[in-house]
């Protein structure tokens, strides 16, 4: 067979199930798609390739999936630091968006996280926002994979000045973008339940589950958001999601920081999908979320960075890092969270968070060719006693070298190959 592009000479750490490391490692692919992958014998010669890549004994893994995102955000990174988290919502953010969010900056936005997922190891990432179609046009111009939701929210939102329409404006983004694009899927993104009525999450989730789409929503994220909900309706917010039948295995619950075990076991028992953003959920001070517990009880999870407004970056490789350190200390136990299941959140269990895990999340024959090359030539990464130790605690997203998505190779020796990205480097500065 002759191959489309051959990766050799680094170490493969696959991420499948059985989490195979290969020495030497050789992947072949074709049509977007792993032909093959195993060990490269020292006295056989490459196959025939249209394309190869010399990993130059670097490491191969499968590219992050970044479970939360809000992509055109990169605008405000910075914009309003060291602030509670509602009021950083209502007093820069929500005015932020009304007066500065149109088609244009939502590009310009999107096209830098995009760029930025893109150049830290991130191939897939599970986005909500508003405007969403220029999101998606965004997305699709760089060559990232994603799982894209339309923002619905009950009041004037951009791109939607009549809350009463924000169902309708969500089902004509599910129609126009379901099936247009391999890598682009749609989905339903409710912003949270004390901003959505308990009539607009019903008719969501009816909509997400009449095209099968994932629904996405904040949930559990901060103690003021728990006490008005428990105030208003006598439940925790996950309870109260589960009362209104919005829980199932095609539901993702974003941060779900302040939940205990009643609401882990409800997660558990609806199959629920959780997405924990750990610096996201530190800088604003919210809490910790109890990922260890959601482990423990089976509910798959995953790893998002939330928007650059309240990260303020998009590195998979800190947010890694910061998850596993933060629970070690917080349960004041050192082998907590230990390095490989990190790994797993970050790339299969996240495939799985949002639906995509028989396609993307690990290095196997069959699946989408999503693969990181990360450059090890450098002297935070030398010596190399455990690999998978070393991604979690010591790689940073700027020794991501080489990146490839469906096959092709997105972004080469640390230059994005799919846009000219220095023409967004002209971003408006934002007055505070």
């Amino acid at each position: 067979m002759e191959y489309d592009l051959i990766i050799h000479n680094g170490l493969i750490i696959t991420g499948n199930e059985e989490f195979d490391i290969i020495e030497n490692g050789i992947i072949c692919i074709k049509n977007t798609i792993i032909q093959k992958i195993g060990q490269k014998k020292d006295n056989i010669k490459l196959p025939y390739s249209a394309q190869v890549i010399d990993a130059n004994q670097g490491l191969i893994i499968p590219g992050l999936v970044n479970t939360h995102t809000h992509l055109p955000m990169s605008l405000f990174r910075g914009l309003a630091d060291d602030l509670p988290l509602m009021t950083w919502l209502n007093k820069y953010i929500f005015p932020a968006e009304a007066s500065q969010i149109n088609p244009e900056s939502v590009n310009q936005g999107s096209i830098l996280s995009c760029a930025e997922l893109l150049l830290s190891g991130t191939t897939t990432c599970c986005d909500g926002y508003f405007y969403e179609n220029y999101v998606a046009e965004a997305v699709y111009s760089t060559g990232l994979r994603a799982v894209l939701g339309q923002g619905i929210i009950d009041f004037p939102a951009p791109g939607v000045p009549d809350p009463e329409k924000n169902i309708s404006y969500a089902l004509a983004f599910i129609e126009k973008w379901q099936k247009r694009y391999n890598r682009i899927k749609a989905s339903v993104f409710c912003h949270s339940p004390y901003t959505c009525s308990k009539n607009t999450l019903i008719k969501a989730k009816e909509m997400a589950n009449q095209f099968g789409v994932l629904f996405q929503i904040h949930t559990a994220e901060t103690k003021t958001e728990h006490d008005t909900i428990l105030s208003e309706h006598n439940l925790s917010p996950v309870k109260y999601l589960h009362k209104l039948g919005l829980l199932d295995s095609n539901t993702l619950l974003v941060h779900c920081v302040w939940t205990d075990k009643e609401d882990i076991q409800i997660i558990a028992d609806t199959h629920a999908k959780i997405s924990t953003a750990v610096e996201s959920n530190m800088k604003l001070a919210s809490g910790i979320a109890p990922v260890p517990d959601f482990l423990k009880n089976g509910i798959v999870t995953g790893v998002g960075t939330d928007s650059c407004a309240s990260n303020n970056d998009l590195d998979m490789f800190s947010e890694m890092d910061t998850l596993g350190k933060i629970h070690k200390l917080a349960g004041s136990d050192p082998v907590l969270m230990d390095a490989k299941l990190i790994f797993k959140m970050a790339t299969l269990g996240g495939a799985e968070a949002i639906g995509l895990k028989d396609e993307i999340g690990s290095l196997e024959s069959g699946k989408k060719a999503d693969i990181v090359i990360i450059d090890m030539n450098k002297p935070h990464l030398v010596p190399v006693y455990d690999p998978v130790s070393h991604i979690i605690y010591n790689v940073k997203g700027s020794d991501v070298n080489n990146v490839i998505i469906d096959g092709k190779i997105i972004v080469k020796n640390r230059q994005v190959q799919t846009i000219d990205i220095k023409k967004f480097y002209t971003a408006p500065y934002f007055s505070r």
